[in-house]
């Protein structure tokens, strides 16, 4: 099981987005993800809500919400067949909150927005990542996404000038695009739409989804799992 966490303490940063759209993408590998919502604006679980029931499953946790009724163990219980859980943290999270929180994650996903206010809230991200959580960057256990970006701007250029500074991997440069409000509003992800719609979208994801199958063949002591090659990404036709 590959447990993925999307964390920036800084809110509007994109990371139900990338959560719900790597639970859409593992569900439409045949797998039964859970996707974990620790964000108590609830904007996961809403998403959940929204799916029909012919669509493929994705279990779901709304972890934020304590149920006098049953255990903390049992409200958190992963299902025996998930293969991968992707956990939505909360905005605000505390520095002293990171090491518990990181310490279980094989990967750990920084969205961070084109803007001075976002580069200097993801830079205190990472410096916490690694000095109170103690991630270590040999680990290779961080990537940051560059995400709702235009890349003919100058600001685009700022934000991967610093990220480059920051020597931790950039696995994915996502797009401002239209069509991650059209999938929220569906309760779909990118993979479960139509691919003449979707597919320049769907290539800005192609090297975070090899960054995580990558770290998930490592972690097996046998076999491995293949890359995502070219053209191979499950969409509808």
């Amino acid at each position: 099981m590959q447990r993925i966490l999307v964390l920036n303490p800084k809110g509007g940063s994109g990371k139900t987005t990338i959560a719900t759209n790597l639970a859409s993408y593992f569900a439409s590998q045949g797998d039964r993800p859970l996707l974990q919502d620790n964000d108590p604006q609830a904007s996961s679980s809403r998403w959940l809500k929204k799916r029909k029931p012919d669509q493929s499953i994705i279990n779901g946790i709304a972890a934020f919400e304590r149920n006098a009724g049953v255990t903390r163990a049992w409200q958190m219980r992963i299902p025996p067949d998930a293969g991968h859980v992707i956990v939505d943290t909360p905005a605000a999270v505390p520095a002293q909150e990171m090491p518990d929180m990181t310490k279980n994650a094989d990967a750990i996903i920084v969205p961070v927005l084109p803007s001075d206010i976002d580069i200097h809230a993801c830079s205190k991200c990472i410096a916490d990542l690694l000095l109170i959580a103690k991630v270590r960057r040999d680990e290779y256990r961080i990537g940051v996404v560059a995400n709702r970006v235009k890349r003919n701007t100058v600001i685009y250029q700022s934000l991967m000038r610093f990220l480059e500074s920051l020597r931790i991997p950039v696995i994915a440069t996502l797009r401002d695009s239209q069509n991650y409000v059209r999938a929220a509003e569906q309760g779909v992800g990118l993979f479960e739409m139509k691919r003449y719609v979707v597919e320049q979208d769907l290539e800005d994801w192609r090297p975070m989804l090899a960054w995580l199958k990558a770290k998930e063949s490592a972690a097996q002591p046998a076999g491995s799992l293949d890359p995502v090659p070219a053209g191979s990404l499950p969409v509808s036709a």
